[in-house]
């Protein structure tokens, strides 16, 4: 393959499947299958919305050769909108509550763009407000604000929902994925559920976030996880939700590592760890989707794999 842009590498990720023999938790005729979004030219599935946001941006007037692209991000929207900025030669700056890992922040570095620290105790909302009150002080900037921005699931409705379909068909028992702004659940989900009614939609979450009722504290999986209710929920019925210790997430992204030889970071650890349940109280014989959303190398001096 040939390309002229960075662009043109995003999305067609490839698909995992892992049966009994990998894990015996799977039965013998079930299988879970992951969408490696690692494989995205940034590193993450955020690529896909990164590029989306710019783009949409552009076709609405909205963002012009001057425009300062402004987001609070955990890291890999960030990423994904600065390569997406590149293209057109735009200004980013990125609010990243400190605590998140310091690969992530470099490679934003690397691609150009600034950025701003918010204090870890004051979560994504402090990283959010800090982005409203920088927007307020730069003239002919743009918050896309991925969090309530519709263009966040529709990316995924696009996207990867038609890729999953495309390549596992319509007898897909349950789609497993973790929740973060819930852009990626929504916008999968809604598209799955429209070829297949019957589908079950399962949500994970790390213990400190609220989706199962639970109280909000911090937690070391990174990428997944919320302090208030995503929106995008707001209209999408999940049968249930996972929500992962950070004990069981790093486990199984050790396990994906040592064992078959995939690098991903621990939101892919507790997604899988989460499939592994919902595929234990299924009929034998089904299929479970997953997805594994971005790189472990951007979590090394978190000691992910130590």
């Amino acid at each position: 393959m040939i390309v002229s842009s960075v662009d043109q590498l995003i999305g067609q990720t490839p698909v995992m499947a892992f049966n009994h023999h990998h894990f015996k938790r799977i039965p013998r005729d079930s299988l879970i299958y992951a969408k490696l979004e690692y494989f995205n030219p940034g590193g993450s599935i955020k690529d896909r919305l990164g590029h989306k946001l710019i783009e949409e941006g552009i076709k609405q007037g909205i963002i012009n050769q001057a425009t300062t692209i402004i987001e609070p991000t955990a890291g890999n929207t960030g990423i994904g909108i600065a390569l997406a900025a590149q293209k057109y030669k735009l200004k980013t700056i990125f609010v990243i509550p400190d605590k998140f890992s310091i690969e992530k922040q470099q490679l934003i570095k690397a691609l150009g763009a600034e950025i701003v620290q918010t204090d870890t105790r004051l979560g994504i909302s402090g990283a959010i407000n800090k982005a409203k009150e920088i927007q307020k002080k730069i003239k002919n900037s743009y918050l896309p604000l991925q969090f309530s921005n519709q263009t966040n699931p529709k990316t995924y409705y696009d996207t990867l929902g038609p890729e999953i379909y495309q390549e596992l068909g319509e007898d897909i028992t349950s789609f497993v994925a973790g929740i973060g702004s819930g852009g990626t659940f929504s916008g999968v989900s809604i598209y799955l559920k429209e070829k297949n009614p019957a589908i079950r939609l399962v949500g994970v979450e790390p213990e400190g976030s609220i989706l199962n009722g639970g109280k909000s504290h911090s937690h070391a999986i990174e990428g997944i996880g919320v302090e208030f209710i995503p929106p995008f929920l707001e209209t999408i019925s999940v049968n249930k939700f996972y929500t992962i210790s950070d004990e069981i997430g790093f486990y199984y992204t050790r396990e994906l590592a040592k064992k078959h030889g995939i690098l991903v970071g621990s939101s892919s650890g507790a997604a899988f760890a989460a499939a592994l349940e919902e595929i234990e109280i299924l009929p034998n014989g089904s299929k479970v989707v997953t997805i594994f959303p971005d790189s472990g190398d951007r979590y090394l001096s978190n000691k992910i794999y130590s």
